[in-house]
């Protein structure tokens, strides 16, 4: 290490080209790249190597000692090794063998890699290593790096969709003094300034009504959420949420803009309204089916929600018809939390093509507004695609009265053993009773939407850097070998 002990990196490097570029322009064309090297070896009195940028692409590099001279040729081939970064100027020509290659006239190395690269065949085949060092598989994985591309353009025609529909984006607190906006577990922490103890934001879903309060009628937000939940393929305690709230709409109105949306989404990124997931055609274009929800419920398990409205005498409507054979159900507390587990298991893996899921038990949601034509049932719809909830969306409640008897109930449940109610916010009450103006809104699940985007079979292979188990302490742990 004596080498890298005494090289001092190098602060910057003009450029005008892309790998990409590089190898479609002519012969004699003067270009200038920096990058990592990735496969770099000498043969007497020339060498060749390849040199990947934020293209994503590689571009061949050579070195000939004619050119250069022997001492220009001797110092520059023996500085460069794998995982270098490196600058090259020079002129595009053609090999024997047809392959486009940058004659190096001037080269600079930027810095040096202390540790060796994965397998230039095998890359980062273990997944465990592939989340916890992202940064080598976006190096050696094509199809992890173009997952990232896809995201991005996706997310960024997102925005520019709502944005030229008169949203605005708006950013709200991450730390919360209630946990709202969703049934769900939070994290919490503690102020050490203002000595409070506060929440990670499981939804921003109240301080966006209370913008919409405000008078920007139409905002949206696009950030991180956090629930202290379990994980598996389709959950992530950290993950992404797009919400938006519009006023003077309700939960029709945003069916017709969730559905535009998700289908535009899809042909900008795949040019196509059909995706592919795990070998299973998902068609998005046209109209979709609209299911009601508590008659799916009732055709999956003979259970009528119409007729059934407690706790108890849901358990032991599930019981008779045998539906919890592991007696798993039993601990919850609620009715809303046990007709949500009843749903998941028994209608949801059901519904593969995407479709609309509407009219919810008005337990299930605190926050939504009650149907005129039922006040049990909600004014709610959700997307399910693949057995997973990508979108809920619901007309809002903005009536102070109910709301605050219905986050009662919630702090009842609490109480009684239901950790995933929802608090009391007694601000978002006093705004509500300021005034809002009708509105619906909807979350869409960012993560979930570009999973199925990109054929990925969990959530971890579309998020950067997700949260994994500890492992013991170990430097050496999942390096690649020296070659």
């Amino acid at each position: 290490m004596s080498e890298q002990a005494s090289f001092h990196p190098a602060d910057r490097f003009d450029l005008d080209t892309l790998a990409a570029d590089a190898k479609r322009k002519p012969d004699g064309a003067a270009v200038r790249l920096a990058g990592r090297v990735m496969l770099f070896r000498k043969m007497g009195g020339i060498a060749f190597g390849q040199l990947q940028d934020r293209s994503g692409e590689r571009v061949q590099f050579s070195l000939r000692k004619n050119d250069l001279g022997a001492e220009t040729f001797k110092a520059w081939a023996g500085s460069v090794a794998l995982g270098d970064f490196v600058g090259i100027a020079g002129e595009v020509w053609t090999t024997d063998k047809g392959e486009h290659t940058v004659g190096v006239t001037e080269l600079v190395l930027l810095n040096k890699a202390g540790r060796p690269m994965p397998d230039k065949h095998a890359g980062v085949a273990d997944p465990e290593l592939k989340y916890r060092k992202r940064y080598l598989d976006l190096l050696t994985n094509d199809e992890s790096r173009a997952r990232f591309l896809t995201r991005s353009r996706a997310i960024s025609f997102i925005r520019a969709f709502l944005d030229e529909r008169g949203f605005v984006e708006v950013e709200t607190p991450v730390l919360q003094a209630a946990a709202s906006g969703a049934a769900a577990r939070p994290f919490s922490t503690h102020h050490n300034a203002l000595d409070r103890d506060f929440f990670l934001r499981i939804s921003p879903e109240t301080y966006l009504k209370r913008v919409v309060a405000g008078g920007l009628d139409r905002v949206y937000e696009l950030g991180r959420n956090f629930r202290n939940e379990g994980m598996d393929s389709s959950h992530l305690q950290e993950f992404t949420l797009l919400e938006w709230y519009a006023a003077y709409w309700d939960y029709r109105d945003n069916m017709v803009l969730v559905r535009e949306l998700l289908q535009q989404t899809v042909q900008h990124v795949l040019g196509r309204q059909t995706v592919s997931y795990s070998g299973v055609e998902l068609d998005f274009g046209g109209e979709w089916p609209t299911i009601d929800y508590r008659s799916a419920v009732r055709d999956a398990t003979g259970i009528d929600l119409h007729a059934i409205r407690d706790v108890d005498a849901l358990k032991a409507a599930i019981k008779r018809a045998e539906l919890d054979p592991d007696d798993q159900l039993g601990d919850q507390v609620s009715y809303a939390g046990l007709v949500d587990v009843l749903y998941k298991r028994t209608v949801r893996p059901r519904l593969v093509q995407p479709c609309f899921l509407v009219h919810h038990p008005v337990e299930l949601v605190p926050l939504a507004r009650r149907s005129d034509e039922d006040g049990t049932r909600l004014d709610m719809f959700q997307v399910v695609v693949n057995g997973w909830e990508i979108v809920k969306a619901y007309s809002e409640l903005v009536d102070p009265i109910d709301q605050r008897a219905r986050l009662e109930d919630q702090i009842a449940l609490r109480e009684a053993g239901d950790l995933e109610t929802m608090m009391m916010e007694d601000d978002f009450l006093e705004c509500m009773e300021h005034g809002m103006p009708p509105m619906s809104g909807v979350g869409l699940g960012v993560d979930r939407f570009v999973s199925l985007l990109t054929d990925a079979p969990t959530l971890r292979d579309v998020v950067l850097f997700p949260q994994l188990r500890e492992v013991p302490p170990n430097p050496t742990a999942g390096q690649p070998e020296a070659p």
